[in-house]
């Protein structure tokens, strides 16, 4: 599973997500195709996983997959049936911030509809809104 590295400070405040366009991952760089958020969100560890799991396995060896979202975010709960006080909760889950207009994932592989295929596959795992885009070619 993915988790960062240890920090000064573990436990950050709560953010509530912009509806401000991601500027500076909103292009496919690595890949020939991309999954781009369309709406905003938080992405889990779990999430994460699960998507690049279906990618890499239908792929096989004929692709590669690169991951450009990170979950640095720790959100903290405290147990079910806890009194009030005692301080801010252990960190329960690490999460990623997804604002609108950016690249997820990106993809290539030398079959162009499996990959296609294996896109829309990937895209039903997400919790919120996805499209597939291609790069745009170099001028």
């Amino acid at each position: 599973m993915l988790n960062p590295t240890p920090r000064k400070f573990r436990k950050p405040n709560k953010k509530t997500i912009r509806t401000t366009y991601e500027n500076k991952t909103n292009k496919v760089v690595f890949g020939t195709f991309g999954i781009q958020a369309i709406e905003k969100g938080f992405l889990t560890v779990q999430q994460i996983e699960a998507v690049r799991k279906v990618l890499v396995k239908k792929i096989k060896k004929t692709g590669k997959v690169w991951l450009r979202a990170f979950p640095d975010y720790a959100r903290t709960a405290k147990p079910k049936e806890v009194r009030m006080g005692k301080g801010k909760g252990a960190v329960d889950r690490w999460l990623c911030i997804i604002k609108p207009g950016r690249i997820i994932y990106e993809i290539t592989s030398k079959d162009p509809l499996a990959l296609v295929q294996t896109l829309n596959l990937a895209v039903q795992k997400l919790p919120f809104f996805v499209r597939v885009i291609k790069k745009e070619p170099v001028l």
